[in-house]
């Protein structure tokens, strides 16, 4: 699994979002700016993490990006997938969108995938039990500062 730039703008932009109070809503804009993300493409990740339900928009004076639920329930696994796919290495060690391999007659006995399968649980343990939350505690963000 290797995190794309998508990925990695997705949890900046989250990271600031998530320090920012949560009854007033963030402009992408705003976002752009402190998070150093080309709003163009923050326009479109912001799209994906809102119809995959980590945010939603509100219209108006208050308006812009809130989270949809706690940061504590968001988790770092939850947004790789949403911004690039399955964590598995090669696609036949995939939980979520397993591919056999043409070339592979028994892939039940395949020490390649058996192995792959080891690096995919190991990733997606340390993703899926690591949440917004734990990333803000550890980092400097501010909704001041990104």
């Amino acid at each position: 699994m290797k995190l794309s730039r998508r990925g990695e703008y997705a949890t900046k932009a989250l990271l600031y979002l998530g320090a920012c109070d949560q009854e007033q809503g963030v402009s992408a804009s705003e976002i752009a700016k402190r998070a150093q993300i080309p709003e163009p493409f923050l326009n479109q990740i912001m799209l994906t993490l809102k119809n995959g339900g980590v945010l939603r928009s509100r219209r108006g004076s208050r308006g812009g990006y809130v989270l949809n639920r706690p940061a504590e329930q968001i988790t770092i696994g939850e947004v790789a997938r949403l911004m690039d796919g399955p964590l598995a290495p090669i696609p036949c060690a995939s939980v979520t969108a397993y591919e056999p391999c043409p070339s592979c007659p028994e892939p039940d006995a395949c020490r390649l995938r058996l192995l792959m399968r080891e690096v995919r649980d190991a990733v997606a343990n340390i993703l899926d039990n690591t949440s917004l939350a734990d990333l803000i505690r550890k980092s400097s963000t501010s909704c001041t500062s990104p």
